[in-house]
């Protein structure tokens, strides 16, 4: 097939009974197919979808692996130009998916894309998890086009020009099958949360563009599997920032001309202040009173350490002189156009 549309469910059978017509509906007519994959939900979701959606291809996983495990074992299982990643939290409208496939016809540099994500319940505002693309600080904290910090934007065509960004969100993710068997899929490590942050930063470091097309726009509810005030969503969000510079820092800096070594170091001491930052972070929690919060700041730290792969920051990637999309990555990290 062309494009394959692939939901990841895990324990959301309310909104796939909700949204999932809706979405088989928009990709008739289109050399499209839907097919959902299930975490080892608990709550009868593959028996539904067998009994109410029978002639949707069932991918049934025997644990859950999270959004990274389940999504590398069901896309193992396909053969697509295009791989969707989407919600199960997600409204789609009519036409929604084509233009996507049309830019990735069209830019055969763009190794990702994905549309505005516009909020479900506030129609004329940007939604939380992705909004109209993302960059990072330098930091590595994440930020979207339409929305700092808290701050959501309303939607006033204001970013309805294509644009190039450092990532877009797995909410609704549209990834070149190649480009994707060819970096391994997402990686494990994360489980789930900001492993497209790490995706769309490894693919721009081997030269593929990764592009908001607001031609393209869905509705998405946001927190359909973990609620944005859960300990262990703020864990993975703590860990796995720091995963991703420790994956992306050094090949980062390496690019823009800093010898292995020096680049290895200057990756190591941006890491070493962001955790002081997440320190002064656990402080405030715990001065609040937000005892969770500030345990899972703690953990998030310790998991960390556990998880990296050498106890040290790896060797930076020898990247092609001229492939990698500067301004892009210097604007996140370094300030500069």
């Amino acid at each position: 097939m062309k494009t394959a549309v692939v939901i990841l469910n895990y324990n959301t059978k309310d909104y796939l009974r909700k949204f999932l017509p809706v979405l088989l509906d928009s990709c008739k007519g289109r050399d499209a197919q839907v097919i959902v994959a299930d975490n080892a939900s608990s709550d009868g979701s593959a028996r539904m979808m067998k009994e109410e959606f029978p002639a949707v291809p069932l991918i049934a996983l025997e644990k859950n692996y999270g959004f990274t495990g389940g999504y590398n074992r069901a896309l193992k299982e396909l053969e697509a130009d295009y791989f969707v990643l989407i919600n199960s939290d997600i409204e789609v409208p009519e036409g929604w998916l084509d233009p996507l496939v049309e830019w990735m016809d069209t830019h055969p540099e763009c190794g990702a894309c994905g549309p505005k994500l516009i909020s479900y319940a506030r129609r004329d505002f940007f939604e939380y998890a992705g909004a109209a693309g993302g960059m990072l600080d330098r930091y590595g904290y994440p930020f979207c086009r339409g929305r700092i910090m808290q701050r959501v934007e309303k939607d006033l065509g204001q970013y309805d020009t294509p644009a190039d960004v450092l990532w877009v969100s797995g909410a609704c993710l549209m990834v070149r099958g190649g480009v994707w068997k060819a970096l391994g899929g997402l990686d494990e490590r994360f489980f789930a949360h900001m492993e497209e942050i790490d995706l769309c930063w490894r693919m721009q470091l081997r030269g593929w563009k990764v592009t908001v097309v607001p031609a393209s726009r869905v509705f998405h509810i946001g927190g359909g599997t973990l609620p944005n005030e859960s300990p262990f969503k703020l864990r993975l969000n703590f860990r796995n920032n720091l995963l991703l510079l420790e994956n992306n820092l050094p090949a980062t800096f390496s690019a823009y001309g800093l010898p292995p070594e020096k680049a290895r170091r200057k990756a190591r001491r941006r890491i070493f202040v962001r955790m002081c930052l997440d320190g002064g972070s656990a402080f405030v929690y715990l001065a609040t009173g937000r005892w969770s919060f500030y345990r899972a700041v703690i953990h998030a730290h310790r998991e960390y350490r556990a998880l990296r792969r050498t106890g040290d920051i790896p060797a930076p990637l020898s990247v092609p002189a001229g492939l990698v999309d500067k301004p892009v990555i210097l604007k996140a990290l370094f300030g500069k156009k």
